[in-house]
């Protein structure tokens, strides 16, 4: 049996919910911007959607797991399931073409983005923004030191006469 909440539970959970929604418009969009500069599949709208979708389930589960009498639900079973359902979309993004393999870091990203979702769903709003800086530093700086590492390794040695 699921007791509904009472109204005025109601306005508080909407309030919490623009919070969240909010939250995770932002959080997907940054992430989002940084992609979509960059001409890459998965960007501003796509992350966006992603984190509001992880966080729309969070809270579902909450919910639901919290509206169940007598025997409490367990809210991690939804998040598992938001893990599965985003490994499918990331392998989606995968592509493998005469040897060389393209959208691993567009699959890595929509299960990170995932993450930042989960968590503010679960109410970790702080470590949501947290990793949100950390997946967009790893995006922007760690690609230049990526590049100019690359770079350096396919330049040829100074020739010494």
């Amino acid at each position: 049996m699921f007791v509904l909440p009472e109204m005025a539970d109601q306005g508080h959970l909407l309030n919490e919910f623009l919070l969240k929604s909010g939250i995770a418009i932002f959080c997907g969009g940054i992430i989002g911007i940084e992609r979509e500069l960059k001409r890459k599949p998965a960007g501003f709208r796509t992350n966006i959607l992603i984190c509001l979708g992880s966080t729309y389930f969070m809270l579902v589960s909450l919910l639901i797991s919290g509206m169940s009498v007598g025997r409490p639900g367990d809210p991690g079973r939804v998040a598992a399931q938001v893990v599965t359902g985003i490994g499918f979309l990331g392998a989606g993004a995968i592509i493998q073409s005469r040897g060389q393999i393209a959208g691993l870091t567009t699959a890595a990203l929509i299960w990170v983005v995932a993450s930042v979702g989960l968590l503010i769903g679960s109410g970790y709003q702080l470590l949501a923004l947290v990793g949100t800086t950390l997946i967009f530093l790893t995006l922007t700086v760690m690609g230049m030191v990526e590049r100019k590492i690359l770079n350096a390794k396919s330049e040829p040695p100074p020739n010494h006469h």
